[in-house]
């Protein structure tokens, strides 16, 4: 990637114990559920700050659990947001995600159970506040869309649920939640102010703190599944009908090179193929979890073959920057001759990409996926690498020698001004056409065996 361009970027990072970071799995939780289209997304966002969940007024927007950082005077929790609660009747997947708030429900150290008050009690609310009493940690019951003085008595129905006093509170709006986090954090462990100002970062930016790896491709390619096989737990629902990821989501697990952060993505299909607002939310998510990751796992259904849509994805992948491995999943489907007409398909359709790894591997059973965090490994290693000074400029005077670039332009000085990816400053006396860089490029790649990381180029005019 070439950019000829007056100013250099800086590149800051805090070095390796620089500071201590508390994990969120060290954090109490709160799991906010209930039954479909009460508020419960909307309600996550009001508390953070900022639209994390996707929002749409109609049910099962929201499929898996959602995990972010949430704090109230001075402490911090992690918030967990959940699939609506239904009965498992409705179908498969309803009962998967029902299962996935479940877990939240028994996992969780603090419970809202959020209710529609203009709706009154339903029979999923009372099935959803079963489950929650048979839990023995602390419940708050949110009377959600209290938006005026006339459905204030209202909430007192909800005493019928047996889980308390009910907290009235206009999520869309934010009345109320301010008193309902004074609610949650009495009821977190109690800490001295001491242990408070002394009590180490909290990860608030899992962008920054981890390294993130996002697992993108077209919809019902088997990324939830792989997902789930690399954090060891079923996090994501996992169906065979497309769309099922509704929103990026995120797991940390500790591996040989430390803690890594996979996030799952919704599926991505052609725009003229949206013909919802959620799943077109649900592309700008997965879009923006690209841009923010170290690495991209494209994953490719190995039974279909390189569409022109995984040649798009990859396009755009690339142009974020970021290092693509390509999964090559369901491969056990396949026949010797199928094999090889993929493996020359990835040669002729995604070639502009360079020379990527490419895993075969069945994200459902298992086999293969040892060899991932391996390659990961090595695509991490390329993208930290920094190389010394005199060592670039010892390779770009022999590029030049052997090919000089045309119209006497030349490359007076280079340096490398920034890792992740690793992206040289070039200082020249005139312009260098994009053919000449490409082949600048070419060789710093094969002289400091980079792999195939992305490698970022900038140009800058002598101007005396």
């Amino acid at each position: 990637m070439t950019d000829q361009d007056p100013t250099i970027g800086d590149y800051e990072s805090l070095g390796e114990g620089e500071q201590q970071l508390v994990p969120t799995d060290q954090l109490p939780t709160v799991a906010i559920v209930g039954r479909p289209n009460v508020g419960k997304s909307t309600l996550l966002n009001r508390i953070v700050g900022r639209r994390i969940a996707i929002v749409e007024e109609r049910p099962g927007v929201t499929r898996d659990r959602k995990e972010v950082v949430a704090d109230w005077r001075g402490r911090f929790f992690l918030m967990i947001d959940t699939g609506g609660w239904m009965s498992a009747a409705d179908g498969e997947l309803d009962a998967k995600v029902s299962d996935q708030s479940e877990v939240a429900i028994n996992e969780a150290d603090i419970v809202l159970l959020v209710v529609d008050v203009t709706a009154g009690v339903t029979g999923e609310d009372a099935q959803v506040a079963d489950i929650v009493r048979r839990r023995t940690g602390p419940t708050i019951v949110v009377a959600n869309k209290v938006d005026h003085d006339g459905l204030k008595n209202q909430i007192w129905d909800l005493m019928s649920l047996g889980l308390g006093e009910p907290m009235p509170v206009t999520a869309i709006h934010g009345d109320g939640c301010g008193d309902l986090l004074d609610a949650i954090v009495d009821l977190l462990p109690e800490m001295t102010d001491e242990e408070i100002d002394s009590a180490p970062p909290v990860v608030t930016d899992p962008d920054d703190a981890y390294l993130s790896i996002s697992i993108v491709g077209r919809p019902n390619v088997g990324k939830s599944t792989l997902f789930n096989r690399l954090v060891g737990e079923d996090r994501a629902v996992v169906h065979d009908m497309p769309g099922t990821t509704r929103d990026s989501i995120d797991t940390v697990i500790e591996t040989d090179m430390g803690e890594v952060r996979f996030v799952d993505t919704a599926g991505m299909r052609r725009k003229a193929r949206i013909d919802e607002d959620t799943e077109y939310y649900s592309m700008v998510r997965a879009l923006n979890s690209i841009d923010k990751s170290d690495i991209a796992l494209l994953v490719i259904d190995s039974t279909i073959g390189i569409t022109h849509q995984d040649q798009r994805l990859a396009e755009r992948i690339d142009a974020a920057g970021c290092p693509i491995v390509v999964i090559l999943n369901k491969w056990e489907l396949l026949n010797t001759e199928q094999r090889g007409d993929i493996d020359d398909a990835v040669e002729r359709k995604l070639h502009f990409i360079g020379d990527v790894p490419v895993l075969k591997m069945s994200a459902l059973t298992g086999k293969g996926v040892h060899r991932l965090l391996p390659v990961l490994e090595n695509t991490v290693s390329d993208y930290h690498r920094r190389v010394p000074t005199r060592e670039v400029n010892k390779v770009i005077r022999a590029a030049q020698q052997a090919t000089p670039a045309p119209h006497g332009a030349r490359v007076l000085y280079a340096t490398q001004g920034a890792t992740d990816p690793p992206t040289f400053t070039m200082f020249a006396n005139r312009t260098l056409p994009p053919t000449y860089l490409r082949y600048l490029e070419r060789s710093l790649r094969e002289a400091f065996d980079m792999g195939s990381v992305p490698i970022k180029i900038r140009v800058r005019r002598r101007t005396d």
